[in-house]
């Protein structure tokens, strides 16, 4: 999940701290990710600013 969302971020030219700061999110919130799983409420802020569906996030593979 991770992984997708700084590829969004690297084709958008923002960093995940960017990202972070635009949805009011904690700094390294989208970070620490990588080891536990977000609350729906955040994956969806973050799915819908890159106009893309949670399922995005979820499904299997690089995307």
């Amino acid at each position: 999940m991770l992984e997708k969302i700084e590829k969004l971020c690297e084709e958008r030219g923002i960093t995940v701290g960017a990202l972070e700061r635009t949805l009011g999110f904690g700094r390294c919130t989208i970070s620490k990710w990588r080891k536990s799983s977000p609350s729906v409420d955040k994956l969806k802020k973050v799915a819908d600013y890159f106009g893309v569906g949670i399922d995005y996030f979820l499904a299997a593979g690089k995307g």
